[in-house]
């Protein structure tokens, strides 16, 4: 990584700095979890925050929260997209449901697991992409196996194709 003196970093910067998605860096933006200066229709972050991010603990021990209260220490976060492929609207819409529900259990821990679901009608493909600590995004893997595995029919694949446009 080069020496860079300036104050203000890019989203796509910070992203190309940290190795990760700049959607990634923008839900971190919206999460709190990285502060950032909105200047027109982009983000601004500063060097002290970007620091702030991927700096060591400030606590004494090395593992709890900081001054400001923000978890710091070793941090885990496991990134994961699963793609169904040949699902109905219907199934696409029953497990959608299944999945955030069951991710709403566990919505105000400080490393609250985020799914995003996308339902591509046309390709009759489910993805589900999941952001968050190894043991959360392993029990959602698990339920998908679950959901999914042999001897389940909530993914049927007769008689629902010859209607798909």
């Amino acid at each position: 990584m080069e020496s860079d003196d300036r104050e203000l970093y890019s989203v796509g910067e910070v992203a190309e700095r940290l190795g990760l998605h700049v959607r990634t860096v923008r839900n971190y933006v919206r999460d709190g979890r990285l502060k950032a200066v909105r200047i027109g229709k982009q983000y601004r972050i500063s060097r002290a925050d970007f620091e702030a991010l991927t700096s060591a603990p400030d606590s004494a021990d090395g593992a709890g929260p900081a001054a400001d209260g923000i978890p710091r220490g070793r941090h885990v976060e496991v990134s994961s997209i699963v793609q169904i492929e040949s699902v109905s609207p219907e199934s696409a819409s029953r497990l959608s449901t299944l999945v955030t529900a069951s991710v709403q259990a566990v919505r105000d821990t400080p490393d609250a697991l985020r799914i995003q679901l996308v339902y591509d009608k046309e390709r009759a493909r489910l993805k589900i992409v999941i952001l968050g600590g190894a043991a959360d995004t392993a029990a959602v893997l698990n339920l998908l196996d679950d959901v999914l595995g042999p001897g389940n029919d909530l993914l049927p694949t007769e008689g629902w194709e010859s209607g798909r446009a």
